[in-house]
């Protein structure tokens, strides 16, 4: 009896174990951010922007992703405004994105960070707040397959474009 006992607690250790390694993120960005169900806006403006193999590809990505409570504080004529210019809602979407693996104990450490259409992104850490410019960081190190989200309360907005 203890032999089967001791048998069948290797044979769960070892399943456990399996569970444990098929735990790594197999969901993209993309998947991943559906799957959650708060970015719905995020998604619809990154699939119009046609910027949806982007973030499925390799990577690594660090998106810095606002929820659907988040774009729904912008002024709909700027969510009308984007849809209708799709470079700018390229930059500005391309404004929430940072490459590299960057997850929250590497941004706290940061000043700033350099998004993928080279645009700087100011850090602040009071307390235990961290503001990225005007965005609360509200969940961090969403991981996905090919790099990690963190989740902000405000759409990023760039600065106007100076020609």
């Amino acid at each position: 009896m203890r032999i089967k006992k001791f048998v069948s607690s290797i044979v769960l250790t070892g399943l456990l174990g399996v569970a444990a390694i098929a735990h790594a993120p197999e969901k993209d960005i993309v998947d991943t951010a559906v799957g959650a169900g708060k970015f719905t806006t995020l998604v619809k403006l990154v699939q119009t922007a046609g910027l949806v193999d982007v973030l499925k590809g390799k990577g690594p990505f660090t998106v810095l992703a606002p929820t659907d409570e988040a774009f729904a504080k912008l002024p709909k004529a700027t969510v009308e405004a984007l849809l209708k210019d799709k470079e700018a809602l390229k930059r500005v979407l391309l404004y929430h994105v940072v490459p590299g693996n960057n997850e929250a104990s590497t941004v706290v450490k940061a000043t700033t960070l350099e998004t993928a259409n080279k645009l700087g992104l100011k850090v602040k850490v009071k307390g235990g707040t961290v503001t990225i410019n005007n965005a609360k960081v509200i969940a961090t190190d969403v991981k996905a397959s090919n790099g990690v989200i963190h989740v902000i309360d405000t759409v990023l907005v760039p600065a106007a474009k100076s020609h």
